[in-house]
């Protein structure tokens, strides 16, 4: 078996770790892969806006709107 990157090892420890005594495993397993969705699509260590041209900036915008969504998702899977 080859080795998990470091994302699969991130959800697969959420999923072990999660609180199985109130049954919030797999929405913990759920938020931890929204977040290995959300570093994949848009890295935390992301440019800023003002580091794009003007027409480059509308599509860095949509990406981090579109990792803050993803993320947001997340949040409201682990709060249950």
């Amino acid at each position: 078996m080859t080795e998990l990157s470091p994302a699969a090892k991130a959800i697969l420890e959420a999923y072990d770790n999660s609180p199985w005594e109130y049954d919030t495993g797999d929405l913990t397993a759920c938020a931890a892969v929204l977040r290995a969705v959300a570093d994949q699509v848009v890295p935390k260590e992301w440019p800023t806006i003002e580091d794009y041209n003007e027409y480059e900036q509308g599509f860095a915008a949509a990406h981090i709107k579109h990792r803050s969504q993803i993320l947001a998702i997340a949040e409201e899977l682990e709060a249950q």
